[in-house]
């Protein structure tokens, strides 16, 4: 079987030639992203804007070096991302749109439109079956994302402190999740109201279907009933007032598959490419509000039409590098009681695991890790 091409170009340019958005340009073009027909197309873009605080993330260039190849092959681009399960800047679409604004993404700088992949307050969001899911059986997807006719994902890859990296699979599954659809990857419990924050407005009453929340009248707090409670997290996205909030509680390799299952729902049955930049590669993920000195170098651009495939390959190109001085990964390898695990993703984050999700994203068809490697100079 031929094996699936992933391109690669490093950040190598020359005085007075062509700059990096214009070398992601020629890399996606030779991967042959135009085989894609793109004509009068809506084309969903999917990016992280950056925890306000945080300055790792991918800058607007590379953003609008996409978007304006997309409408070169007649496409209508947009950029998107969902909202965040967890109180910050971009729990809700307003909030969200300030804090891509404020770290540099408008449609000016980036020459298309913006969209919230899930709505105003998380909760647009559509059921899609997930074929051959073990864990998940409907994604709960950001409508928008759905929506598109394209599916483009351009992905920061970076460490992460609980799937040891932030990759594609990452980007897709658990970005295109709707607030409910984060938390249904996340936890395995239930809600739990935290008194101190409650305003017994009963605004998150009227999202529960299953009479899973009560209102004490004598406390005038609401209160959640575990019976009846199904964990679907409607009432997350109802709050504006961050008292609702669900337990992290699902294992590192449930998490995995769940984040696999929930990137095949989000690509199956439509064209689809990704683009991975392995640049500022931050110990954690970039929705903390703040980001820690890199950990490898800055190895290059990648882009495959399979993401399985280029998350390996991002991988494969990370394990071979030598961790940066000065960095978190270095402070924990010149621990005395260091223990090497020969993988600098769990050396940088002991208590995280990658693993599983390359392996179960290919047994359930997502693609391949099975690759070649393209030069692009």
């Amino acid at each position: 079987m031929e094996k699936v091409k992933v391109y690669f170009t490093d950040f190598r340019t020359v005085a007075f030639g062509d700059g990096l958005p214009a070398k992601l340009k020629k890399l996606i073009k030779k991967a042959d992203i135009g085989q894609i027909d793109m004509e009068g197309k809506f084309v969903a873009i999917k990016l992280h804007f950056g925890e306000l605080g945080n300055i790792s993330y991918l800058r607007p260039n590379y953003a609008k070096a996409v978007a304006d190849v997309v409408k070169e092959l007649g496409g209508k681009p947009f950029l998107t991302d969902c909202n965040t399960m967890y109180p910050g800047k971009r729990k809700n679409a307003l909030e969200h749109l300030e804090c891509a604004w404020e770290n540099g993404f408008t449609a000016l700088t980036v020459g298309c439109p913006i969209l919230i992949g899930d709505g105003l307050k998380g909760t647009d969001d559509i059921a899609v079956p997930v074929v051959g899911g073990e864990y998940v059986k409907e994604a709960k997807i950001g409508r928008a994302i759905m929506d598109a006719d394209v599916f483009i994902s351009l992905t920061h890859f970076k460490g992460h402190e609980m799937t040891g990296f932030g990759g594609a699979i990452k980007n897709i599954g658990m970005g295109s999740g709707s607030r409910a659809g984060k938390t249904d990857q996340h936890s395995s419990g239930k809600a739990h109201i935290q008194q101190d924050l409650c305003r017994g407005c009963n605004r998150c009453r009227k999202e529960c279907a299953n009479e899973g929340l009560m209102f004490d009248t004598a406390s005038k707090k609401m209160t959640v009933n575990q019976e009846n409670c199904v964990g679907c997290a409607r009432c997350l996205g109802a709050c504006n007032f961050d008292a609702i909030a669900f337990d992290n509680d699902a294992a590192n390799e449930l998490l995995n598959r769940r984040m696999a299952e929930y990137t095949k729902a989000v690509v199956d049955g439509r064209p689809s490419f990704h683009i991975s930049l392995v640049v500022d590669v931050s110990p954690n993920c970039d929705c903390h509000g703040e980001n820690d000195a890199p950990i490898l170098p800055d190895l290059g651009m990648f882009a495959s039409f399979d993401p399985l495939a280029l998350d390996q390959a991002c991988v494969d190109a990370c394990l071979k590098s030598a961790p940066l001085p000065g960095s978190h990964l270095a402070d924990n390898i010149a621990n005395p009681s260091f223990v090497d695990h020969h993988d600098h993703f769990t050396n940088s984050a002991p208590e995280s695991e990658w693993r599983t999700c390359l392996e179960h994203a290919e047994k359930i068809g997502l693609g391949t890790r099975d690759y070649e490697l393209i030069v692009v100079k």
